[in-house]
């Protein structure tokens, strides 16, 4: 059956339990599969073709939440949703809620504690001032409480909201109908519950203090999770917004999102790169360290590849774009990194059903509470203020948040980076790998051939065999004869010399006319077959060079000397080696070269067990073969040939300077083409798991002690709900910590 993927944004969630709340509704729809994630208020939903999102949105709609469609695909990887109103850090509902709550409550509080600031008729103030608190300032959560209720459901906001209504309810009722009223009362503060007479015990300050310190952690939960998604707007926010394109010969300015595949378009020194394209007039240096973090400037030259939203740093440049919209590298990776935080790790699953039961249990655990302490000390203040105490500190927020805000700030900061995570999953595969196999070309090498040696003959030198050698060269789009002419215009003063009579010799190498001298180039056998004497020192050299291609010259029958050409490994490669055996990583090379140029190549990055000669689709048997023997293995590669390799390792690291096919395959995305980013990524996602785990060790462990604490009569309940308020804003600023990771 064909499926399709919606996304949704979810509105009115407040904890982690809602969010279960909406999966459970949506995953009983035939054929759906939903996820919802809390944090990041989305619904990622797999349903089987022509479901209509109307539909969808009527379920979440019906269990009393609101959805919005997904916006066009054409601009979905290029936007993120505004923060709903509610939750906007600098202004709104949330943060004006949360002054004027705090400006009403805090003279209540310090009247309640403190005996010396309490007068005659106090408590009727205190009653003034934490009425607007507990019924304007609490308005979300009973708003929300009873929306749920409405849905036969309870969440976070039924505790509070029965929570905080019920200590002021039982002040209403001792100061109108006890002896709370009486001008003379004077009221005690005590950490714990004590003992007192029912009649006169008022809890205004619980009721504002608590609704005071909830709203405080939303806030602070709201600010910290946009900018734990601070990482991912600001990936969106780096490309251009218009763009000067060549129409019938002059530059017309437009917006991005009207550039076509094939439009030429303008790009002057210090503007941002419009979309992917390749140079087609002018040179420069490119920073494209917002997308790779890499902090140098790469040359370009017509023929060279372009990334949209990098910097042009020099030169004027004309591009002929390649890739548009949500086609682009930065929307790929933007699009990458949202997957990723929309994701659930296991862990994180476990968390959401115990969330999902969790509220319920702890009415019933409030209530039992009322009932013993009725039923052991007979004193109903004292119950009451145990079974509110429980109803406070129950909130499961910081459950909800563990992974998410990990998450978020975790494949945030690997972007920033060049590291795109694709999935929660990724980071438990991470902690278990202890092989890491390495595709040679490409990922340990650089891919290109390049001239390694330059051997003449005694009867020449350096200069004359670069110098006629590379003139001969250069004729020729052989990638080795490519390798000797950059080698040698590179090697030599001034320009090398005009070519005559090439002729190309499939297999062999090339001949031609230089400066009046007849020039070979090629094999052994080449130039053997024209009558040239090969000195032994030369075949002896060529002999040594294990690794190499051995490449020989010879001007007008005499040899002139042996040039080495070889795919050069990256410099980093073999710092990134010793990073990843750092991590307890046995690297492996794998490649389908020679024996002797994958030992070398091994030798010089120290790497000890190596797998030469493999055909592309055997790369997948040995990546088979490593695991049968027990290992869990990461596979590092860049081409079309290791896509499957990638895709069955236990972790598949892609270079994003590789091919389409293999980034797809990967589990993380390497941005930029440096192997030690292999060992940063796989830092990276360890402490993001590591981070997660923290987080939900603190959050089971908190509602594991507090409940009995608080059940037991040893929490008082406004000092209860600052502890809860505290829990969730713990949670998400140990996940802010990520941000800092380098």
């Amino acid at each position: 059956m064909e499926t399709s993927e919606v996304e949704l944004t979810i509105g009115g969630m407040t904890c982690a339990s809602c969010a279960a709340r909406v999966e459970k509704k949506l995953n009983r729809m035939d054929g759906v599969s939903a996820t919802v994630n809390y944090a990041t208020e989305k619904a990622r939903i797999s349903c089987p073709a022509g479901t209509e999102v109307a539909d969808l949105i009527a379920t979440v709609v019906k269990t009393g939440y609101t959805a919005e469609e997904p916006p066009p695909p054409a601009t979905a990887p290029a936007a993120l949703p505004e923060a709903p109103a509610d939750t906007e850090p600098d202004g709104g509902a949330l943060r004006q809620r949360l002054v004027v709550s705090a400006l009403l409550s805090a003279p209540v509080v310090l009247m309640s504690m403190i005996g010396s600031l309490q007068f005659d008729n106090w408590q009727w103030l205190s009653l003034t001032l934490a009425a607007p608190v507990v019924v304007w300032g609490a308005l979300p959560f009973h708003r929300a409480a009873w929306t749920n209720l409405r849905h036969g459901a309870a969440t976070m906001d039924t505790l509070v909201s029965t929570g905080t209504l019920a200590a002021f309810g039982w002040s209403l009722w001792t100061l109108f109908f006890g002896s709370a009223g009486m001008p003379d009362m004077r009221h005690g503060f005590d950490l714990t519950v004590s003992r007192s007479d029912g009649s006169s015990a008022i809890y205004l300050e619980v009721a504002a203090g608590v609704t005071t310190f909830l709203l405080l952690g939303r806030w602070l939960e709201a600010r910290s999770k946009r900018r734990a998604g601070a990482a991912l707007r600001a990936l969106m926010d780096l490309g251009a917004k218009d763009v000067a394109v060549l129409r019938g010969g002059s530059e017309v300015r437009v917006p991005v999102d009207r550039l076509a595949v094939g439009d030429r378009f303008v790009v002057r020194p210090g503007e941002k790169i419009a979309t992917d394209g390749s140079v087609v007039e002018g040179t420069s240096a490119v920073d494209a360290s917002m997308l790779t973090g890499e902090s140098v400037p790469v040359d370009v030259a017509p023929g060279a590849t372009v990334t949209g939203a990098t910097l042009n740093t020099a030169g004027r440049l004309v591009v002929e774009a390649t890739r548009v919209g949500a086609d682009t590298r930065l929307a790929r990776m933007a699009k990458l990194v949202e997957d990723a935080q929309s994701g659930k790790a296991q862990i994180q699953r476990l968390a959401d059903r115990i969330s999902a039961v969790f509220v319920p249990v702890v009415l019933l655990i409030a209530a039992g509470t009322l009932g013993v302490w009725l039923a052991l000390t007979g004193d109903t203040a004292a119950a009451f203020t145990a079974a509110v105490a429980v109803l406070i500190i129950a909130c499961p927020c910081a459950l909800g948040l563990a992974t998410p805000t990990a998450l978020m700030v975790g494949t945030g900061r690997g972007a920033q980076l060049g590291i795109l995570i694709k999935g929660p999953e990724v980071l438990e595969s991470t902690q278990r790998v202890d092989t890491v196999v390495l595709d040679k070309t490409g990922t340990v090498t650089t891919g290109r051939m390049a001239l390694q040696g330059v051997h003449p003959d005694e009867t020449a030198d350096a200069q004359e065999l670069l110098r006629f050698a590379g003139a001969l060269e250069h004729a020729s789009e052989h990638p080795v004869a490519r390798a000797i002419a950059d080698g040698a215009a590179a090697r030599t003063e001034g320009p090398l010399p005009a070519v005559e009579e090439f002729v190309n010799i499939p297999g062999l190498g090339a001949r031609g006319v230089v400066e009046g001298q007849q020039v070979l180039v090629g094999r052994a056998r080449l130039l053997q077959s024209a009558g040239v004497e090969l000195p032994d020192a030369l075949v002896e050299t060529a002999a040594r060079a294990s690794g190499c291609t051995a490449v020989y010259a010879a001007r007008d029958g005499k040899a002139l000397g042996v040039l080495t050409v070889a795919d050069a490994v990256k410099e980093t490669s073999a710092e990134a080696v010793r990073e990843l055996r750092a991590l307890g990583l046995a690297p492996v090379l794998l490649t389908g070269d020679s024996r002797a140029v994958a030992e070398t190549v091994a030798a010089e990055i120290g790497v000890d067990e190596v797998y030469a000669e493999v055909m592309p689709e055997e790369k997948v048997k040995v990546v088979e073969r490593l695991r049968a023997e027990g290992r869990t293995v990461a596979m590092v590669g860049d081409g079309v040939n290791d896509a499957a390799a990638l895709a069955t390792a236990d972790l598949g690291l892609a270079m994003g300077t590789g091919t389409d096919a293999a980034i797809e395959a990967g589990d993380l995305t390497l941005v930029r083409g440096d192997l030690r980013v292999a060992g940063d990524a796989i830092r990276l996602a360890r402490r993001t798991l590591a981070t997660i785990k923290g987080n939900l060790y603190w959050a089971f462990g908190y509602n594991v002690a507090a409940l009995p604490l608080a059940a037991s009569g040893l929490l008082n309940p406004m000092i209860a709900g600052f502890a809860m308020a505290f829990s969730s804003v713990f949670v998400v600023f140990n996940s802010l910590r990520l941000r800092s990771f380098s």
